[in-house]
């Protein structure tokens, strides 16, 4: 599949929280010319599409909506879970959604930690992360009475290229020379660069990481390839000579030989991919801050899932490795698209950008279209496997609208839900059960939440959390946005 979409600048844009009708929503979303399935009305019993429970083989997982792993910035300085991620986990057994994808990302060695607050397994702080589940597990329970079709997984990573376990400052681990990022993010040589023998180490830690995860009760672990990190990076590994790159045998043989480990050292253990299925060149603020590529090369080849000038998709690289994942025996695929750290606006579109980031080159509905329908299609081609969607975040109010829509037609089996739950964990409930929603506790994308911790603050969702919003660190995170605003204020 070839699709070129061209990056437009659309300095304004109707925000979702205006459209306050289904009739207005469809009718934006015609007039920018995309196809997002949508359904007028939103059903609820035990009949309704998100409702449905999904039967599998190993276990039946009780609706289609699932919590999508996100990066922690509040464990302890040895990546123990504090009071905070263990909130944040009780909330996402209070959601009422039956799948957790992998709940967290927690680090499988210090080095790879993404910040100095992330979590860490080992064998000191299994018992602590085997307690955040019982946690999880219990507030399901207690609110809903059965968590018998419950699933809950662990998200495995090493944060490579983006690893920052002692500070602000990266302390990258990279498998090329890549000829943008290196100069973005600033890698001056081959320092910082795995051997093949390092690899062969790492492989290992994840097999004796994905063990202690089922020691602990999880009944997955994901092993991430997404955003940049590391598992990613293997996917774009063209340049990198050795057993671990150039050919696709190759960058992928960091993946099947954690395949082979885990399930030599955990039987029974399920494993499970989140892949970000493409990827576009870096982005960058341009002269009134909204996000502009940088130059892409000729034949650029670095970004997984894009056509060569950096900016398009082809998805014929995801569908080679979903082949393979398919063969390996993996039945779970979280699909998710760039990274947060050079195109956040394809991975996560906002309204409002972190305070590192830029203003959306794009209507951000266009970039949760082109996550739905490569999904959509990623379905198509492989309708056994297990698909879960991201991305849904800013649709907002219509949210349940638009996923309903993707649950009917098949072209995912769950939601994905990652901010959202954040300021309004009980959102799935709530759909679920035909309650009206809460719009007040609406994630609006205002990036708080990565705004946050990039500037050395605990993550969660200081507009409309009163938790968050009540916390001292509330008045310094106004500051860092109120001096990008100066930053990139276009009028001055």
């Amino acid at each position: 599949m070839h699709h070129r979409q061209a990056v437009t600048s659309i300095m304004t844009f109707t925000k979702v929280a205006s459209l306050k009708t289904a009739t207005e929503f469809a009718a934006y979303a015609k007039g920018l010319s995309i196809s997002l399935p949508f359904d007028g009305v939103v059903e609820s019993g035990s009949d309704a599409p998100l409702a449905k429970p999904l039967k599998r083989s190993s276990k039946t997982v009780g609706n289609r909506f699932c919590i999508l792993p996100m990066e922690g910035w509040d464990g302890t300085i040895d990546g123990r879970p504090t009071e905070l991620t263990k909130r944040r986990w009780r909330n996402f057994g209070r959601s009422g959604a039956k799948l957790i994808f992998g709940g967290e990302a927690i680090a499988v060695r210090p080095d790879g930690r993404a910040n100095p607050n992330q979590l860490l397994i080992n064998s000191e702080t299994v018992g602590e992360i085997a307690q955040l589940r019982s946690e999880l597990v219990a507030a399901h329970q207690a609110q809903f009475r059965s968590a018998d079709d419950l699933l809950v997984g662990l998200q495995l990573t090493h944060s490579g290229r983006f690893a920052r376990p002692h500070g602000k400052q990266f302390e990258p681990r990279t498998l090329y020379r890549h000829p943008v990022l290196d100069s973005k993010f600033g890698i001056q040589d081959d320092s910082r660069l795995f051997t093949d023998e390092e690899l062969d180490r790492l492989i290992e830690d994840f097999v004796a990481s994905a063990k202690l995860a089922w020691q602990a009760g999880f009944e997955f672990v994901d092993i991430k390839h997404c955003h940049g990190y590391l598992g990613h990076e293997f996917l774009s590994a063209h340049d990198r000579p050795g057993r671990y790159g150039g050919t696709f045998e190759n960058r992928t043989r960091f993946l099947r030989n954690i395949v082979d480990g885990i399930r030599t050292e955990s039987k029974g253990l399920e494993i499970a991919l989140r892949l970000s299925m493409f990827d576009f060149v870096p982005f960058q603020p341009g002269l009134n801050g909204t996000g502009v590529p940088i130059q892409p090369l000729a034949g650029y080849r670095y970004a997984f899932g894009s056509d060569t000038s950096g900016i398009g998709l082809d998805l014929s690289a995801a569908r080679q490795l979903l082949e393979l994942v398919q063969g390996l025996g993996i039945e779970l695929v979280c699909t998710t698209a760039g990274s947060p750290y050079y195109n956040p606006h394809i991975q996560r579109p906002a309204a409002y950008p972190p305070s590192d980031g830029y203003l959306p080159p794009e209507d951000p509905l266009l970039g949760v279209a082109r996550q739905i329908a490569a999904t959509g299609q990623l379905k198509t081609w492989f309708p056994n496997l297990i698909m879960i969607g991201s991305g849904y975040s800013y649709l907002q109010d219509w949210l349940p609208n638009v996923g309903q829509r993707v649950i009917r037609d098949g072209m995912a089996d769950f939601v994905g839900l990652g901010r959202m739950v954040l300021s309004y964990p009980e959102f799935p409930a709530d759909v679920l059960a035909g309650r009206p929603l809460a719009r007040k506790r609406i994630c609006r994308t205002f990036s708080d939440c990565t705004t946050a911790p990039r500037n050395g603050m605990v993550s969660g969702c200081y507009p409309l959390d009163e938790f968050y919003r009540d916390r001292s660190e509330r008045e310094a995170l106004q500051a860092v946005k109120a001096q990008w605003k100066i930053l990139h204020d276009p009028d001055r």
